[in-house]
Parts: C-alpha cells; sequence; structure tokens
C-alpha cells in the first residue's frame, strides 16, 4: 500500500513538472534566440561591464540600478525593400510575445510617422526582473531591448536613463541601437 502511495506520489509530481516545464506561448529570449543569427536581424549581449560608466558620476539611486543591471540582450530587425513582407511578420510574432499578461506595461508612446515605443517589465515595480524596451517604425524596423537583473526597481532606471543618454558610444553597433530609439 505503501509502495501505491509513493508511486501515486511520484506520478503526480511528474505530471506537474511537466506542466510546469512546458510553456505554451513563446518568449522573448526564445524569439532572440531563434532570430539573432538570421538575415535582417542585428543582435547584441552586453554585460555592463562594457558599458564604460563612470560611476563617480552617478548619485547613489543611479548607482543602486547601476549595480542592479546584470545585462542587456538587443535584437533589432531593419527593414528594406526586400524584406518589408518579413518584417510585418517579425513585427507581429514580437506583438504577439509581449501581449502575454505576464509582461506589466510600465508606458507607452510615439506616433505613426516617427514610430511607437513600448516599456514593458516583468516582476514588481520595485523589484523587477526584466525589464523591456519595444520600439518600431514602418520606415526602420523595430528594436527591442531586454534589461536584464536583480532587484531592479523602474523609478531609479529612468533616473539611470538619463545618464546613459549623456554617455560615449565606441561601439558601432551598441549605437546603431541607440540611433534607432532617437
Amino acid at each position: 500500500m505503501l509502495q501505491s502511495i509513493n508511486k501515486i506520489l511520484l506520478l503526480m509530481l511528474l505530471v506537474a513538472a511537466s506542466v510546469v516545464s512546458c510553456n505554451s506561448g513563446p518568449t522573448l529570449q526564445k524569439y532572440y534566440v531563434d532570430n539573432e543569427l538570421k538575415p535582417g536581424f542585428l543582435s547584441q549581449d552586453i554585460p555592463t561591464s562594457f558599458l564604460n560608466i563612470e560611476e563617480t558620476t552617478l548619485n547613489d539611486e543611479q548607482k543602486e540600478a547601476y549595480k542592479s543591471v546584470d545585462k542587456l540582450n538587443m535584437i533589432s530587425f531593419v527593414v528594406s525593400d526586400d524584406n518589408k513582407d518579413q518584417f510585418e511578420v517579425e513585427l507581429s510574432k514580437v506583438k504577439t510575445i509581449l501581449e502575454d499578461s505576464k509582461y506589466d506595461e510600465l508606458m507607452r508612446g510615439g506616433n505613426a510617422t516617427d514610430g511607437k515605443f513600448i516599456i514593458k517589465f516583468l516582476g514588481e515595480p520595485e523589484n523587477i526582473d526584466e525589464l523591456i524596451l519595444f520600439g518600431y517604425s514602418n520606415e526602420k524596423g523595430f528594436a527591442i531591448i531586454r534589461i536584464l537583473g536583480d532587484d531592479m526597481n523602474a523609478g531609479k532606471l529612468v533616473k539611470l536613463g538619463s545618464e546613459l543618454q549623456n554617455m560615449d558610444m565606441d561601439d558601432k553597433q551598441l549605437q546603431q541601437f541607440m540611433d534607432f530609439f532617437q
């Protein structure tokens, strides 16, 4: 009888594990991995140490926000006359992923002429696990920046953003991503 109970418990545990591990929908991480090397895409993983931010120029809140960020994953799709159909398909995929209720919206803006942007996050506003910046324009394409870290705070990250806008860019690919959002 004890063996039967153990078998039932083991079976229930295996079923529960398989249900939890089966993610029914696509994720940004999977989208990134599936597309980072495909034609039309530009991707880059950037550790925060690469940004060369002079911490002496940061106030205490900015330092705390900077230290909470581990790395940035960036991927973009550059639209051209030859790939407009593919652009529409890829844009639709990303929008579908970001419509998942697990992503909380922080901000949205832009217009049809210059392009639109959405900022979403995973976690709580005072304890963000992943911050997502998504911008798109029918003329330029789209870019997704995933900011990954531990205990990131939305308010402090916004204040850090002002410092990042003033930093000098040495890396050409990173500059292309920053230019996309201007």
